[in-house]
Formats: C-alpha cells, structure tokens, sequence
C-alpha cells in the first residue's frame, strides 16, 4: 500500500510541472493559486460530506489547519512561483529536494525522532544527483541579487513545506485523517490567497478557455486531492523524513516526460546523477539492520 501510494504521489507531482507551464499566461499566480485550492477543499468537502467521512476538529486541531494552509497551500507555492521568476526551475528542484534533510532534521526537534543515518546518505546522494541532472542550469547561474533572492525564497518554500510536514504528522498522530485536514487546510490556504490577491489589488481575471480550465481541473484534482492526499498519508505511515524523498523524484520523472514533451537530451553527468537518485532512494528505504542477539545483550549489559 505504501509503495502504491509512494508512486502515485511521484507520478502526479512529477507531471503537474506540464499543466504549470501550461496555465501560466492572463491570470496572476496567485488567483491561478487560490483557484486550486478552492477547487480542491470544494471537491474534499463535497466527497467527505457525501460519504460521512469528515472529522470533527476541535479548537486545536482548527488553528493546526489554519497553520497547514498557511505552509503548505499558500505561502509556500508563491514561494516557489516567485523564485521561478529569478532562477532556473532546476535550481529550484534542487533547493527543494532538501525537504528530506529538513524533515529529517524538524521530525528530530519536534518529535524526539532518531535521525536514521542512512535517511542522510540517501538524501545527500539525491541532492548530489540532481545537482548533477541539473548542472548546465546551475553552472551558468550569475551570483547576481535576484539570484540570492531566488535561492532564499525556494528555500523559505521549502522550510513552509517541512514544517506543514510536521503539522499534518502531528495531526494523524492525534487520530485525524489527511482528507478531513487537508479540505480545512486548503480551504484556508484558498482564503489567505484572497486576502493576499485584494491586498495587493492582483485582478481576479479568469480565462475560458481548454487549456486553462483542463489545466486548472488537473492541478486540482490528481495534483491537490488526490497528490497531497497521498502524500500525507505516507508523511505519516513512513515518517516525514522518508516520504520526502518524493521531491527528489519529481524532478526525474518530469525530465523523463521532458525528453518526449520538448526534446531532453540525456548525458552522461545526467545519468551519473540519476543513478545517484536512485541509490539514495534505496538507501531511504532500507531497513536498520536488527542487532544479533548475542551483541543486543551485550549492550544491554
């Protein structure tokens, strides 16, 4: 269940890059943002609703909502937008792909986790992959002050989405589940998108057209409820160190429809990169070894 769950959530994240690029156009970022996530809390609702599924929240569990949409469905992705703007997209895939370490390192502050060292091995070969993957990107990036600003705010990004990590695992250890969460957390992070759109004056334009409204149904649906839903859940089955792993997988798979889509040439650094995400994939995975008995009583003694 898990590895269905693990692929289904590289899958649709690693392809959601298409229906990004496509809908880029009239519409401000930050309308195209909050239409998403109205879209998809409307779409949880309704099916959670109709199925007598959703959970209720207390007072505590609400502000925890609130927090989740905050990190995880707003700040975070106009984070990445804008950091879009200044730098290569594979640097922001690199920056990203740090989620593993940061999750490691914020499940070890806020849930007293041990940091597995194999955790750290196979995230430091995914960021040394995809370095690698991304290098004609990253070598012929100028050390200018959009730069800095770009690097600064894909991190930001991806500390938000760590630490939304953190409330969603902290939310399922109290018994609630990442539907009910998630349609609270995105109709919140849907709101606070407004509020920032008539702050700013940022027109709420709209086009009706296929390409935009496909787009926005993809992203919505497969990309928000199905995606966040499916990774979330593993967030807290396998721990928010080893379901992040997935970033560094997005990348991957979006070069590999890459090569279909726009003409990706593969080389050989690329490869060498991708053997290195794939080694550390399976080191995330693997299993401690147990101690034999002889060496566990030993220590014990």
């Amino acid at each position: 269940m898990n590895l269905s769950l693990y692929l289904l959530t590289v899958l649709i994240w690693g392809t959601t890059w298409i229906a990004l690029k496509l809908q880029l156009g009239e519409v401000a970022i930050a309308a195209s943002i909050a239409y998403r996530f109205a879209l998809a809390a409307a779409v949880l609702f309704a099916v959670l609703l109709l199925s007598g599924r959703l959970q209720k929240l207390d007072k505590r569990s609400q502000l925890i909502c609130l927090a989740q949409g905050l990190c995880l469905f707003c700040i975070n992705f106009m984070c990445f937008y804008t950091a879009s703007q200044w730098i290569p997209s594979g640097l922001v895939a690199v920056i990203f792909s740090t989620a593993t370490l940061w999750n490691a390192i914020n499940a070890r502050l806020f849930f007293k986790q041990k940091i597995a060292a194999n955790v750290l091995a196979g995230g430091a070969l995914g960021l040394g992959g995809l370095a690698l993957l991304f290098w004609p990107e990253l070598a012929g990036q100028e050390a200018s002050r959009e730069t800095l600003l770009g690097i600064g705010l894909a991190l930001i990004g991806t500390l938000c989405f760590s630490a939304g990590n953190m409330l969603s695992s902290l939310q399922q250890k109290a018994g609630l589940k990442p539907l009910t969460t998630n349609a609270w957390g995105m109709l919140y992070g849907a709101l606070m998108l407004v509020a920032i759109c008539l702050v700013s004056g940022t027109p709420f334009g709209f086009e009706w057209n296929t390409r935009y409204i496909g787009t926005l149904l993809y992203l919505a649906i497969p990309g928000s409820v199905i995606g966040f839903t499916a990774y979330l859940t593993l967030v807290g089955r396998m721990g928010p160190e080893r379901a992040a792993y997935c970033t560094v997988l997005f990348p991957v798979v979006a070069l590999n429809i890459s090569v279909f889509a726009e003409g990706y040439q593969w080389t050989a650094p690329a490869l060498f990169g991708l053997l290195l995400v794939m080694l550390g994939n399976v080191l995330v995975f693997r299993k401690p070894k147990a101690l034999p008995a002889t060496v566990a009583l030993a220590a014990k003694g």
